[in-house]
């Protein structure tokens, strides 16, 4: 099974690691060298094996490491509360897993340990690739914060995930609304053979297993709020930004301090492009990751 056929049909089983922080849940696929695949908020190793299918199309030659980051899913929450312990967690995954090194893609709130990977472990970054992605102080409304801790304790209530799970089956387009407001844009998603069954999948996982993704969620929010500066100057590897002009969940200028500061990084700007720009212009975003990667 090919990545986007692994991320777009029925969620996989995942395995777990053990490290010397605790368990960790992943999801390993294809052969070749690695990329370490790193979910946003509401997410989960399904979700970073969504963006490497998104990135990577159906072939690749690269062996996906899908992770489920701390406080997600499987893998607990436990003593790797900021990006600096996350991304030396992700080491003791590549060394269980026997990785000297890795690519590694981040979307959204996976960017912070992303970044603070290439930074700590230079060695053992071969590429970086940031869609969407924070990478500084990133401040969520008071409101926001309140209603996930509320929906935390709603999610306890027997049968009430699944029945929001059915209400985003029934009506797909509908659920689309806020991330793709553009009624032309959701169709064109929509009738698109791989970014309309990735945004279904998207939406379709935030409420398989929710309660499981709110305490990594409130975590990021709660720690990227009083995110210190990251010495983007460090970063070594390779490394590709993209990201839309009309992001309003995290805005241009995070994308836009990463390329400005890192040593010959790339921009990939998108022309109106919102936080799910990586599905709305799906074609545009694979063809400058497979020239970046140089992947066929």
């Amino acid at each position: 099974m090919n990545h986007f056929e692994a991320a777009a049909g029925a969620r996989p089983r995942p395995a777990l690691l053990q490290t010397q922080q605790g368990p960790v849940q992943y999801h390993s696929s294809g052969d070749g060298p690695a990329l370490l695949a790193l979910h946003g908020g509401m997410g989960g190793y399904d979700q970073s094996l969504l963006l490497a299918g998104a990135l990577l199309g159906r072939s690749s030659g690269l062996r996906v490491i899908a992770l489920s980051r701390p406080g997600y899913l499987g893998t607990p929450l436990g003593s790797c509360l900021t990006p600096e312990a996350q991304a030396d967690l992700y080491v003791e995954v590549l060394d269980s897993l026997g990785i000297d090194k890795a690519r590694i893609a981040a979307v959204s709130a996976g960017g912070p340990s992303a970044l603070q990977f290439a930074i700590r472990h230079p060695s053992r970054c071969a590429a970086l690739i940031l869609v969407s992605a924070c990478s500084g102080r990133l401040s969520t409304p008071p409101s926001i914060l309140s209603r996930l801790r509320v929906m935390r304790l709603l999610t306890l209530i027997p049968g009430l995930s699944a029945l929001l799970r059915r209400r985003v089956r029934r009506s797909p387009e509908r659920a689309m609304t806020r991330s793709i407001p553009d009624a032309a844009t959701r169709a064109s998603v929509l009738a698109h053979p791989d970014a309309g069954r990735l945004m279904l999948s998207l939406q379709d996982s935030v409420f398989d297993a929710l309660p499981r993704r709110i305490a990594g969620t409130i975590n990021d929010i709660e720690r990227f709020a009083a995110l210190e500066p990251i010495p983007f100057e460090r970063i070594l590897a390779p490394t590709l930004v993209v990201h839309g002009t009309a992001d309003k969940i995290v805005a241009p200028a995070h994308g836009e301090s990463v390329a400005n500061a890192v040593p010959g990084a790339e921009l990939m700007s998108i022309p109106g492009g919102r936080h799910v720009a990586l599905v709305t212009h799906l074609d545009l975003v694979r063809a400058r990751v497979a020239a970046f990667l140089g992947i066929a």
